[in-house]
């Protein structure tokens, strides 16, 4: 850990109900625009799941409407506002959408946690007629090489155990979710940052499994972590390239 301007040391996991908002990456702009190409019309897309509204914001240029919903009011009291965007406390089971009326439904880094067979039926009851399904998600971020090798023992050994069983789902590309519907081919898409070690940690903060350290107490996890990135890191300031590789599961209705 470094200091703090206080002159202790930084706990760089202490973070507020709104860090999810603040270092969550944002998708591709090109994954927005070829989801709404897929679509059969641009009047009304449903983002479930939609947390602070990263995809629902980017889908707005292209849509007439998009609905984000999301169960927790807490995501959605810090959801980006945009025009043509309204948000609405609803589980992805149980939406207040109308029926076959909805050209485009995604859900971006939330289908795993979903009841994917009551939503499969909501999906059905919304979609317009050859509206298109996106599951969308994000895999294991990917460190320049210096640094990949210390965060893969991290991610995999020390936080590894803490996470939920959904998560598996997701390292895997949701290649291993049952997915009902005739597929869509994706092009290879990846997020791409520029960030400091504040805001690459910041964004680690926000990991379920890093509440479930803290809630284990076992925190010398995290900062025993946090010391050695910053050993390697050099200035905390310096920007560092991060990414992800973005994966979907498309499927025509």
């Amino acid at each position: 850990m470094s200091e703090a301007e206080d002159g202790r040391p930084k706990n760089w996991f202490d973070r507020g109900g709104e860090a999810y908002a603040q270092f969550r990456p944002e998708y591709p702009a090109d994954l927005a625009s070829f989801l709404a190409s897929l679509a059969p019309s641009y009047g009304l897309a449903v983002d479930v799941g939609c947390g602070n509204g990263q995809l629902t914001t980017q889908l707005a240029p292209h849509f007439d409407t998009v609905i984000g919903t999301d169960p927790s009011v807490d995501q959605i009291r810090n959801a980006h506002a945009d025009d043509g965007v309204r948000y609405v406390v609803a589980a992805a089971e149980s939406m207040p959408i109308l029926d076959r009326s909805t050209a485009l439904i995604t859900a971006a880094q939330a289908a795993h946690w979903f009841d994917r067979r009551a939503f499969y039926s909501e999906v059905r009851r919304i979609a317009a007629d050859q509206a298109v399904l996106a599951l969308v998600s994000y895999g294991v971020m990917q460190f320049e090489p210096d640094l990949d090798a210390r965060f893969r023992h991290f991610y995999r050994f020390e936080i590894g155990p803490y996470w939920p069983p959904e998560r598996r789902l997701v390292d895997s590309g949701y290649a291993d979710i049952e997915f009902p519907f005739t597929e869509v081919p994706a092009p290879p898409m990846e997020i791409c940052k520029e960030w400091t070690l504040d805001e690459t940690l910041g964004y680690i903060s926000t990991w379920s499994a890093v509440r479930a350290v803290e809630a284990a107490q076992r925190t010398p996890i995290l900062h025993s972590f946090a010391a050695d990135l910053r050993s390697i890191w050099g200035e905390p300031t310096r920007r560092r390239r991060i990414t992800w590789p973005v994966n979907m599961r498309l499927g025509a209705l």
